[in-house]
């Protein structure tokens, strides 16, 4: 516990220091940020559940499944997402003088917003109820091209499911994911791994979950797919950037604590996703700047890696920093309006 501790305390810094930098950047060229919307993936958690022959199951019984002002926070309705996103409040936001309510508690409560999971339409992608989404998906898995990728990983299914107790035909895409946390959880926690479980095969796992996670929201229809997953957070996004331009408008940024799935779906709608899991506190910045001259631009970045600076990110079609109105133009094609309705079959 005390090692979650400390990861979720690094992490709070450097999201810190992350932003440090981008108010910095302001300040010396003379450039207003006006907005930033934030979308991460949550900490480092407890696994979301353990394969039947898991030998470790005894952690859940210790510390559970899952647990880890002028902004909104979202989370999807996950105790790992949402204890993410009060640690990051908890470092971004120590209080100050009338602040301090107790002066052995140097923290103040923030509200985080959740809807429950079953109702939830824009953070915990993949989005199930969505008819037309899952007959592309049929169509992806027949496609030549993926066919061709996942014939080498049928042995290695029957593999796991051999080895980890599930039923061939429960390994999911979702499961995939799943598995592939716990056994990273277990190996960064120092717990005794099943001999099964070398380093080659956590490889392969990793490669099979990023060629399902690609499947899922790309590969074959991407446009159609993102305008029915991705999209959706993507114009709740741009929505409130364009209000943030209103003169009336006071809310300086909004933050999302989400999954592995809804960084990658937002990443292939912008067609800027680079094929890898997004790991533990991966984390994708819009940032609204006002120009000298007036003009609204649109910057990204993408930071996988807490040792390092965040990757700028350059949406196809324009430059990095990219007007609003161009920005928004080039999206417009996943953009849906009507989702149930195109959902629909």
């Amino acid at each position: 516990m005390r090692a979650r501790q400390l990861i979720c305390g690094i992490w709070s810094l450097c999201f810190m220091f992350c932003l440090f930098c981008i108010f910095l950047h302001q300040t010396t060229a003379k450039r207003k940020l006006k907005f930033v919307s934030i979308v991460f993936r949550h900490g480092d958690h407890t696994p979301q559940e353990f394969f039947p022959t898991d030998k470790h199951k005894e952690i859940a019984r210790q510390q559970g499944y899952g647990q880890l002002t002028k902004i909104y926070v979202q989370s999807t309705d996950c105790d790992h997402t949402l204890m993410s996103a009060q640690a990051s409040l908890a470092g971004l936001y120590p209080p100050t003088q009338g602040q301090i309510w107790n002066p052995r508690i140097l923290w103040q409560p923030i509200p985080v917003h959740t809807v429950p999971l079953s109702h939830d339409n824009l953070l915990y992608l993949p989005f199930s109820h969505c008819p037309k989404h899952k007959e592309l998906l049929r169509e992806t898995f027949a496609t030549r091209d993926f066919q061709k990728q996942f014939k080498d990983y049928k042995p290695f299914l029957k593999f796991l499911a051999t080895h980890t107790g599930y039923p061939l035909k429960k390994l999911t895409a979702e499961r995939i994911w799943k598995l592939s946390d716990t056994l990273q959880y277990e190996d960064i926690t120092n717990y005794t791994l099943p001999v099964w479980a070398t380093h080659g095969v956590r490889t392969k796992l990793i490669k099979l979950s990023e060629l399902l996670l690609q499947a899922e929201f790309g590969f074959h229809k991407q446009i159609q797919k993102s305008r029915l997953q991705g999209g959706i957070l993507l114009k709740t996004i741009l929505k409130h950037i364009s209000d943030a331009r209103k003169p009336s408008h006071h809310q300086k940024m909004v933050m999302y604590s989400t999954h592995v799935a809804t960084i990658a779906a937002l990443q292939m709608a912008l067609n800027v996703f680079n094929g890898k899991m997004p790991p533990y506190s991966a984390c994708h910045f819009f940032e609204l700047y006002q120009e000298k001259n007036g003009q609204y631009t649109i910057e990204m970045y993408y930071r996988n890696n807490s040792l390092r600076e965040p990757h700028p990110l350059t949406l196809p079609g324009c430059k990095f920093r990219c007007p609003l109105e161009r920005f928004t133009h080039l999206v417009s094609p996943i953009l849906v309006h009507y989702w149930t309705r195109e959902c629909r079959m």
